[in-house]
């Protein structure tokens, strides 16, 4: 793989997108194999990209808004983080970590709880911080088929966290006096992995007249739920029918290359022409589509020709991409971080733009801009404004890892009046969570140490000293 660059800036690729390397770090990937370039048009020619990279914003006036407790536990992170040999070693100790400690230190920095009430409280205190949504994500999954998890569980409790957590949020805004369009709809996350057994065999097979019971099973616990989402947005559209974008969204989370383009993208069209119907004022279900990947861009295009065709919306969560160091086969990523960027720009920006022109009748139907990168939440920052009152803008919302790009956040909302932003809250038992947390550690360590290490340690000190 070829380096990123020595840049003052160069950026790390994660699952919600690129982060910020201190000056004079060379960045490298793990996997250190070729890979072929894109045939897309370079930077330069892509219509209404940002010339110039903007500043990442500093962490200092996010971190006055932390208590003590969370400045010492992002002081620890700090500390895991220094360098890469740190990180290499916390990830591999990480599993050995007594469950209490990862719960105490950790977990509240990143995850929203062990049940419904704790994330409850986590909304609440993100919608003090101006942060009106969650994406919630039930982190139980089993990706290779090693748990035996009990899916009719996650299904029920997934159902349940729509009505519990998301409902009651988003109600108790719209009964606030808000306007009710720059309020962000309550996302719920699906993971492929977690609602069927022996996932990556039945997404490999997804077309394979042999698995049509197992592919079936899969079809219908995603159904189960987005229903739920549906006649939610239903049920609420006719209380408020001046409402421009869902109350509440499916969201189709993506798998490794193979799975995504065996299973994954047939699973979202399926549920797409089932519950975005054309006819509808709302969509009710959004897939994933990695950017990093070099065709990712002309399978959206084919995906958008083939719902025109067929009668339904998209819906997008545009995402970097989470398996930059798991994927096997490096010809199936962009060679350079500037080709992933080039792509995530030019495809955000042609669905914003659409969305703006076309408003309800635009097929792309609803966007998540879910990324990391300074620079494409400022680009559809920009795309959106003096946008008042458009179904367009209030079909676009900006989304980050809880924890994560906290101090984009925090800038997006206090000095540009961002309200269309969520996170992406995981949740549930404290073992799988704690899972959840390694994974992050595994796909966007380089991510992590970027935006920590020592900087962080000096404004985590530098802040707790003049509390």
């Amino acid at each position: 793989m070829l380096p990123y660059g020595t840049r003052a800036a160069v950026r790390s690729v994660g699952r919600f997108g690129t982060r910020s390397v201190p000056m004079g770090l060379t960045y490298r990937f793990v996997s250190q194999t070729n890979a072929t370039k894109s045939t897309m048009a370079p930077a330069t020619a892509i219509h209404d990209m940002a010339a110039s990279q903007h500043t990442v914003p500093a962490p200092d006036a996010h971190l006055r808004t932390l208590s003590k407790s969370e400045l010492f536990s992002l002081g620890m992170i700090g500390v895991c983080t220094i360098n890469k040999p740190m990180l290499d070693l916390v990830i591999k100790l990480f599993p050995y970590v007594p469950l209490f400690m990862v719960k105490l230190f950790i977990s509240p920095l990143y995850c929203g709880g062990d049940t419904p009430a704790e994330v409850v409280e986590t909304g609440k205190r993100l919608q003090n911080r101006g942060i009106n949504n969650m994406m919630l994500s039930l982190t139980i999954e089993d990706a290779e088929g090693t748990k035996n998890v009990d899916i009719n569980y996650i299904v029920s409790e997934t159902i349940k966290s729509v009505h519990t957590i998301l409902k009651p949020l988003l109600v108790e805004q719209l009964e606030s006096g808000k306007d009710i369009n720059s309020i962000p709809p309550g996302y719920i996350a699906l993971k492929p992995s977690a609602l069927v057994a022996n996932p990556a065999q039945v997404l490999l097979n997804f077309n394979n007249p042999e698995w049509k019971t197992q592919r079936d099973e899969l079809v219908n616990n995603c159904s189960k739920i987005t229903q739920e989402v549906y006649n939610l947005n239903q049920e609420l559209l006719a209380k408020y029918p001046e409402r421009k974008s869902p109350f509440f969204v499916s969201t189709i989370d993506a798998e490794k290359y193979d799975l995504q383009k065996a299973g994954v993208y047939e699973l979202q069209r399926i549920l797409f022409s089932k519950f975005n119907p054309a006819s509808s004022p709302l969509i009710s279900c959004v897939g994933t589509w990695q950017l990093y990947l070099v065709d990712s861009a002309a399978d959206l295009a084919k995906d958008y020709e083939r719902a025109k065709k067929e009668g339904y919306k998209l819906g997008l969560k545009l995402v970097r991409g989470a398996y930059i160091h798991s994927e096997p086969n490096r010809s199936v990523v962009y060679a350079t971080k500037e080709g992933t960027d080039a792509n995530y720009n030019k495809v955000m920006t042609t669905a914003i733009k659409d969305l703006l022109v076309n408003g309800e009748k635009s097929y792309y139907g609803h966007l998540v801009v879910a990324s990391h990168n300074y620079d494409s939440q400022m680009l559809a920052t920009k795309l959106l404004a003096d946008q008042k009152n458009s179904v367009g803008k209030a079909n676009v919302t900006l989304a980050q890892l809880l924890g994560m790009s906290d101090n984009v956040t925090h800038d997006l909302i206090t000095n540009h009046k961002v309200e269309n932003i969520i996170k992406y809250v995981p949740w549930g038992p404290p073992l799988e969570t704690k899972d959840y947390l390694l994974r992050r550690l595994q796909e966007n360590g380089d991510a992590v140490r970027a935006d920590n290490g020592i900087p962080l340690i000096k404004a985590v000190l530098k802040t707790a000293l003049h509390l």
